[in-house]
């Protein structure tokens, strides 16, 4: 018999207990830290497992590149990691949080909070000025519209963009226009930069200066994970894990880790 039953003070207190032991188990120094995470489809008489039982810690500052072939699983991962999907089994916090335990409205609220992302589409408002496009994010924020309009244009600054505030998204290159998702990313001030396939849709030339803005993002302070099937994107992170089959099959310090060492 549960002796907090009758008891609702007690009952609460309790399951906050429990929730604050679940986040001792985080490594201190971890934003995101997985155990036993899986990934199971069932469909009908067949079930395909996606994620077959992920173990992983990312630190705060680190730049993580994530690489696996069609079918690893990388999608999957990036979706959870992004508060997109959840867990069949296993556990996952960000920041702190326990993410698998979450509603639907929980993940919305960390996910809006937590994370920052950036898309190979860009995914921006196309008849839509530039500064408003950042600001959206920061509607249900409960600041107000100036204070809103000061963090966008703030944003929109720290990527060079501070010249262009009132153009609208379409009138932008390729180039121009990543970097205005990037400074939406920024400006919920999250815990994590989740970049899907960031240079995907991008010249080399673009590509490499998208690159050299998450090297400075990363000097910032800021933590990135990379989704990406190209090898020379993964090598500007300072750690790559590569998937296969739903598990990780590597996980190793890069190039640019070894030379940045001090």
């Amino acid at each position: 018999m549960n002796e907090n039953a009758g008891n609702p003070a007690k009952a609460a207190t309790g399951a906050t207990k429990g929730k604050a032991d679940r986040r001792k188990e985080m490594t201190m120094d971890a934003v995101i830290q997985i155990r036993e995470l899986k990934k199971i489809y069932d469909l009908g008489r067949t079930q395909v497992v996606a994620l077959g039982g992920i173990h992983l810690d990312v630190a705060k500052n680190e730049y993580l590149a994530i690489m696996g072939p069609s079918g690893s699983g990388k999608s999957t991962l990036m979706n959870i990691l992004g508060c997109l999907d959840t867990p069949t089994e296993g556990k996952y916090f960000l920041a702190g949080e326990p993410v698998d335990e979450m509603e639907d409205d929980e993940l919305a609220r960390i996910r809006n909070r937590e994370i920052g992302f950036i898309f190979q589409s860009f995914n921006l408002l196309p008849r839509t000025t530039i500064l408003r496009n950042v600001e959206l994010p920061l509607v249900y924020s409960g600041l107000s519209r100036r204070e809103r309009m000061e963090r966008a244009r703030v944003a929109l600054e720290s990527v060079g963009l501070q010249d262009r505030l009132d153009h609208q998204s379409n009138e932008l290159s390729g180039g121009q226009r990543q970097r205005v998702a990037i400074a939406r990313a920024l400006v919920n001030q999250p815990s994590i930069l989740l970049a899907d396939e960031p240079t995907g849709n991008l010249d080399s030339h673009t590509g490499e200066e998208i690159l050299g803005l998450f090297d400075e993002l990363h000097r910032q302070g800021h933590t990135l994970l990379v989704v990406t099937h190209e090898d020379d994107v993964a090598a500007r992170a300072r750690r790559c894990i590569r998937l296969r089959d739903g598990r990780i099959e590597s996980d190793e310090a890069t190039a640019a880790a070894v030379h940045s060492a001090p």
